[in-house]
């Protein structure tokens, strides 16, 4: 959990690089923009969750990843500038890491699936959802996008395999790679939840 926690970090804090390339922010406003990403869904899940203290507070680690993976995002964009997906790729791995860690910590807290599910969509999305209002971006959630609903499938998989019997870690691992498959599938055949329009 430990490790696949600073995984999430790593990738979300980069994720916060890339959305801040192009906004004109100075080295320290692009690090402040990483931490928020990385950081902000897991302290609300903390904060909702009654965990004292928050993760980030008592083990430097975290923010030492998130300082590291900023900086070697800004260095390795200044020297190959990565396609305009790699954003989306970057968040969707945050998005899967969390939101299933978010969720065992739910189920560890004995919440019942329904505020697991929750708990760990939150933790997913919080951070993404931070770093564009920051960035003044629409939020992706907000979008015809599917990114929340992403989430919530891949919590639900984990919850269902786990109830039937298998082992933690492959349930976990099914639950991330649907998480990222319906994103990216999402992404690539542009598809999208039914848009509620007055009639």
């Amino acid at each position: 959990m430990y490790y696949i926690d600073l995984a999430g970090v790593a990738v979300f804090a980069a994720s916060g690089v890339l959305a801040a390339r192009d906004r004109d922010l100075d080295l320290l406003g692009v690090i402040v923009v990483a931490a928020i990403t990385a950081i902000g869904g897991g302290t609300l899940r903390d904060l909702l969750l009654d965990r004292h203290p928050i993760f980030w507070v008592t083990d430097v680690w975290y923010l030492v990843v998130i300082i590291t993976s900023a900086m070697l995002t800004v260095a390795y964009v200044r020297v190959w500038p990565p396609p305009s997906a790699t954003l989306l790729v970057a968040d969707t791995l945050g998005l899967a890491l969390f939101a299933l860690s978010g969720a065992q910590l739910a189920e560890a807290a004995q919440c019942p699936p329904l505020i697991v599910v929750l708990m760990g969509t939150m933790t997913g999305v919080t951070g993404g959802v931070l770093r564009d209002v920051i960035t003044a971006q629409v939020p992706l959630i907000l979008r015809r996008e599917i990114y929340a609903t992403a989430a919530i499938v891949g919590v639900a998989v984990y919850l269902a395999l786990h109830a039937l019997g298998m082992p933690h870690a492959p349930a976990f691992g099914a639950g991330m790679i649907v998480v990222v498959a319906v994103r990216l599938l999402a992404i690539r055949w542009d598809l999208h939840l039914p848009v509620f329009r007055k009639s």
